[in-house]
């Protein structure tokens, strides 16, 4: 597979490596609910930091990833600011903020990204996807990058072009763009959901005989008789009794033997009052490969999926005393995040954005859960200084509900008006009134539009107090120091037995550590969980005269202690220190190893 070459890959290839573990620090002033690391969850702090923060406790878990990355164009004045130890990079942190005139900037945008994606990609689980929004500023650079972090073509699943403007901008000077990308990768098993049928879809389906509702479909194909001679013969129409032949251009679908099995089973139609010159076949609606869904495409029209203006009137709708910092971001509308989520989870899904900017998918993800009754979770990271007073802010209201005055919308019907609906109009305008006998009370005005091709019927309600709280909660959190081996026992870091004991199970197994840490320990060892292979232990609190002492060896009663209470299994015990060997170990039978701490030469890295 050929890869992007780029001014200092070889310096970030291996960045996510280094980066040190910073434990969440949760702080419950700013959260709703009590504080959990397994619920939802906002993260103020580096994205670079807050995503290896969450791999002990979410590596392989996260089913769906939605980023709005810095597009680079030049005007956004996004900083370069990994601190990785090259003498070039480090020069590049001078030059911030990222401008249009940097002749790097294309290279700065890849070594920032590349880390991260590296990053996302070890939380994304197996049966996960991640959509990814960018322009035509580093479109096509970002495939190649993801082509090369998933590491096989086939992770590939679409390049979907969204229509994020509905006019042209008079003042510009060029050709005006009009749509952004949603690049989508997916891990192996990864499966998209259907989207709901609508009218249209099933305005062909207008047949219907004792086996249910059906559309004729073609009988013949696009091969001649000279191509399919085994597809070219006679057939009877039953009504009539006449001999039907294909044209020799066009010949049938089916071969003789299909064709009796369809005559057995009455899938043939020959038109309403069975003299069709040739025959159809019966597709009926029930019998839908797809479940009764359509399949999503790669064009999404802002009619689907919103658009930018429609994205920052939802914003001030929720957040009005926000108005001067809304102007300075480009949040995404709610339909486009609702619209992934349709397609890409199920509603025990986890989903992440590492590039939250105003919390539009926490807010989609609430919407979802309150729509389906499902139980999404979210995890956002936000590195800019609105985290809490933007993005966790319109969370917290979503959550509780808000003052609004305003017109609120709900659009309750859309399809796309065709010839066929048109010569049923009288079926579309009876449907029309009974969605509003059906839901009038729920709204001021019922307001029925044509619009691009497509009716469009909303709800309109004035609102002056508030608009209802869709539920749930979340923690928020900042990132703490980082857990540096090389200095734990010098006292100069000494984390929490929880983040400690965290980080040491998923590094030392490649497994998720159990959230929250079991509370089981036997003969002062305290116990971190079971992975595939091992138990794991650890004897440790975070005070510097416990670590130098006696109390913080692993030793043979110890080891006997812990072998009785879970047989079965080696085990793995974390210690500053031991007073056995692992030769009397191994003499007695104990299938115990001794892990040191700092464990630097114990560290096993997940690919």
């Amino acid at each position: 597979m050929p890869e992007l070459d780029f001014k200092g890959k070889e310096f970030v290839y291996n960045h996510h490596l280094a980066v040190p573990h910073r434990p969440l620090i949760p702080h419950e002033n700013k959260s709703i609910g009590d504080p959990r690391f397994d619920g939802n969850l906002i993260i103020h702090g580096d994205n670079l930091h807050a995503l290896k923060a969450l791999l002990p406790m979410y590596a392989g878990k996260v089913d769906c990833i939605f980023i709005d990355p810095p597009y680079n164009t030049g005007n956004e004045g996004w900083c370069y600011n990994d601190n990785v130890n090259s003498p070039m990079l480090r020069e590049w942190l001078n030059s911030n903020p990222v401008s249009l005139e940097d002749g790097l900037r294309h290279d700065k945008w890849l070594c920032m990204m590349w880390p991260r994606l590296q990053l996302l990609h070890g939380l994304l689980s197996e049966t996960g996807s991640l959509w990814i929004t960018l322009d035509d500023n580093e479109v096509h650079r970002a495939r190649m990058v993801l082509d090369e972090v998933f590491k096989h073509e086939e992770a590939f699943a679409a390049c979907i072009v969204w229509q994020k403007k509905y006019a042209t901008a008079n003042d510009q000077k060029g050709i005006a763009p009009m749509h952004d990308y949603l690049l989508v990768y997916q891990r192996v098993e990864w499966q998209r959901n259907l989207l709901e049928r609508t009218e249209s879809n099933d305005a062909a389906y207008r047949f219907e005989d004792e086996k249910g509702i059906f559309r004729p479909d073609n009988y013949t194909c696009n091969k001649t008789a000279d191509e399919r001679p085994n597809l070219f013969y006679p057939i009877d129409n039953p009504h009539t009794g006449e001999e039907v032949w294909p044209s020799r251009k066009r010949v049938w679908a089916y071969s003789r033997q299909e064709h009796e099995r369809h005559i057995t089973e009455d899938l043939i139609f020959w038109g309403k009052d069975g003299t069709a010159n040739i025959p159809s076949f019966k597709r009926y609606r029930h019998l839908l490969r797809t479940g009764g869904g359509t399949v999503p495409g790669t064009w999404w029209t802002h009619n689907f999926a919103g658009h930018t203006d429609l994205a920052r009137k939802q914003l001030l709708e929720v957040m009005p005393n926000l108005a001067g910092l809304a102007a300075t971001i480009t949040p995404k509308p709610l339909q486009l995040v609702e619209r992934v989520i349709q397609i890409a989870t199920q509603p025990g899904s986890i989903i992440l954005d590492s590039f939250a900017g105003s919390g539009t998918t926490a807010h989609a993800v609430l919407a979802a859960n309150a729509k389906d009754g499902g139980d999404r979770k979210f995890i956002l990271v936000e590195c800019e200084d609105y985290a809490d007073s933007l993005t966790a802010e319109r969370v917290r209201r979503v959550i509780d509900g808000y003052t609004f005055s305003g017109t609120q919308r709900e659009e309750l019907h859309r399809e796309k008006l065709t010839f066929t609906s048109l010569k049923k109009a009288d079926k579309l305008l009876n449907h029309i009134e009974s969605i509003k006998n059906l839901d009038s009370h729920r709204f001021d005005k019922i307001k029925t539009v044509v619009k691009d091709g497509e009716l469009i019927v909303t709800g309109e309600k004035a609102i002056t107090e508030r608009v209802e709280g869709l539920g749930s909660g979340f923690t928020f959190c900042t990132l703490g120091d980082a857990v540096e081996m090389d200095k734990l026992l010098t006292g100069e870091t000494l984390p929490s037995f929880e983040s400690l004991g965290t980080l040491l199970f998923h590094t030392a197994t490649n497994h998720v550590a159990p959230n929250p840490l079991p509370t089981e320990e036997v003969a002062g060892c305290r116990y971190l969980g079971e992975s595939t292979d091992c138990h794991v232990w650890l004897i440790y609190q975070p005070e510097l005269e416990f670590l130098k002492s006696r109390e913080a060896a692993l030793n043979m009663p110890r080891a006997e202690a812990i072998v009785n209470a879970k047989p079965g299994k080696p085990h793995r015990v974390f210690a500053p220190a031991k007073f056995v060997s692992q030769k009397l170990l191994n003499a007695a039978s104990l299938p115990v190893e001794f892990a040191p701490l700092p464990f630097a030469l114990f560290r096993i890295e997940r690919e």
